[in-house]
């Protein structure tokens, strides 16, 4: 499937009317390839003037839609009547973008909508402003997920998006289409259920999300080369075995700690290669909630690790067995030993690093703090909790922050709702784009890999003999035909 980049240029065109269109140059040089920028020179420009809003608008590779009029922009600048203190006035109320990233994947960006911005909801469930994302990905993750691609129309919006499907998932209601032969999802975060002080009822959700979409133009993007299959390769791992390192297979959770008594979900994906994300070994792997229960015998009260992603939580967690669990791993530092705090090693400042190079998702006092990676083979996501948010916030570990892999953006420590609401541990977890959105899947055997690099030594699978390598996973752009894999091709 192609991106139907003529398409995007066609609605662009009727979206700009008036006095918008004469700071436009139309034609389009047929000598040139469709995939060709120069065969696009109305998309060059928009980008041009629509970068002074949207850094980097012009590195996607797909149509980039947004709730931003350019038209009604570009006029009010000709008009010399623009406000651009108050972008509000050409996003249909939504303030300035909290966050726009684009890369080689396609992009992902944050608006949000202030209380008493005309929908009538009341104050006490809209007290705080209203975040909607929307991300469109060249890059999809094809997951064995029974519960894909469900949802139900929405008839109000049907002429504008004909196969627009509306659905909960993973504490967000989601909005997902396709457009110009790109997938499409609009979602914002909120509770199934009776609302509560401060958070948004999902059926509150919908008049939010769906002004957002009715407000949804074509404001950049360009086409780039080609994209050609990139086959999944093992993970690196070292040769040499690891004197002491062990863990249980991905899946193998506590007896019984799953919800309603489930197990784990088994994956031996390593989604990502990236660095651990503790600078100083050994920590241990393992259950925050249940440890009294697990009575394997630990070696240096560390090993083996043990998964925990399905583990009993409240938490929608669609590749478990009963729908909900942990969506993450819990990450415990060992203590320091003795002669190791005389030379400076302090328990309380155990330092929390980036695991690839990519981009901060993070508001001010957010408890959260996510890294994003968008690449030509990645469109993925690792968060990391229970990091102050006070001491985030003073470091500028903010949305847009670019950070190198390796690089600290903060340390271990017990963060939840408030200091002490926790052991002393890191949550750290994985997303990645599907066409339901963004979804959880298991970290265990990607840590479990970029352990092994750290202590440069390969560890002992308990149960399995001899332990097999762990793929990456990758994913298939959306403008090249799939290959039949007895042909060679995707894994």
């Amino acid at each position: 499937m192609r991106v139907e980049w003529r398409a995007a240029l066609d609605q662009f065109r009727t979206e700009v009317k008036g006095a918008a269109a004469s700071n436009f140059t139309f034609p389009i040089q047929q000598r040139f390839a469709a995939s060709d920028p120069r065969a696009m020179p109305a998309l060059v420009q928009l980008n041009a003037i629509t970068s002074e809003i949207f850094n980097g608008i012009g590195r996607s590779p797909i149509p980039v839609l947004l709730p931003f009029d350019t038209a009604a922009w570009v006029e009010a600048r000709e008009d010399g009547t623009s406000d651009d203190d108050d972008l509000a006035i050409y996003q249909a109320d939504f303030r300035p973008a909290d966050l726009f990233h684009a890369g080689p994947a396609g992009y992902d960006a944050t608006f949000s909508l202030a209380p008493g911005a005309g929908l009538g909801l009341p104050s006490r469930t809209f007290a705080r402003p209203v975040e909607v994302q929307i991300t469109g990905s060249i890059l999809v993750y094809d997951l064995a997920d029974p519960n894909g691609g469900k949802g139900e129309p929405v008839k109000s919006l049907s002429a504008q998006f004909p196969d627009l499907r509306r659905f909960i998932r993973e504490g967000y209601v989601r909005y997902a289409f396709t457009r110009f032969g790109v997938p499409y999802v609009v979602s914002i975060q909120c509770l199934d259920s009776t609302p509560r002080a401060r958070r948004l009822a999902c059926r509150e959700a919908y008049p939010l999300a769906e002004r957002f979409l009715k407000a949804l133009r074509v404001t950049g993007g360009l086409p780039s080369r080609p994209r050609m299959n990139i086959a999944a390769l093992p993970s690196e791992r070292p040769i040499a075995a690891s004197a002491d390192f062990s863990y249980r297979p991905s899946g193998d959770i506590i007896a019984r700690t799953g919800s309603r008594r489930t197990s784990g979900h088994a994956d031996g994906t390593a989604y990502s290669q990236i660095r651990f994300p503790l600078v100083r070994a050994p920590v241990a792997i393992r259950s925050q909630s249940f440890a009294r229960r697990d009575k394997t015998r630990l070696v240096g009260g560390v090993y083996p690790w043990r998964d925990n992603f399905c583990e009993d939580r409240s938490f929608d967690v669609g590749q478990c067995v009963s729908g909900f669990g942990h969506q993450g791993q819990d990450i415990r530092p060992s203590p320091c030993a003795t002669e190791e705090s005389a030379e400076g090693c302090d328990d309380k400042r155990q330092a929390v690093v980036a695991v690839r190079d990519g981009v901060v998702i993070r508001s001010s006092r957010q408890q959260a703090a996510t890294l994003q990676i968008n690449s030509r083979t990645e469109h993925i996501r690792f968060r990391y909790m229970h990091m102050n948010p006070s001491a985030m916030d003073a470091d500028g570990v903010l949305n847009g922050r670019r950070v190198n892999e390796g690089e600290q953006i903060g340390v271990v420590s017990n963060y939840l709702d408030r200091p002490n609401g926790t052991s002393r541990h890191l949550h750290f977890d994985v997303q990645v784009f599907t066409r339901d959105g963004w979804l959880w899947v298991n970290p265990y055997t990607t840590l479990v890999s970029a352990y092994e690099r750290l202590v440069r030594g390969r560890g002992r699978e308990i149960g399995t003999d001899p332990v097999t390598a762990s793929a990456v996973a990758h994913v298939m752009p959306m403008d090249v035909v799939r290959p039949d894999p007895r042909e060679g091709g995707e894994n």
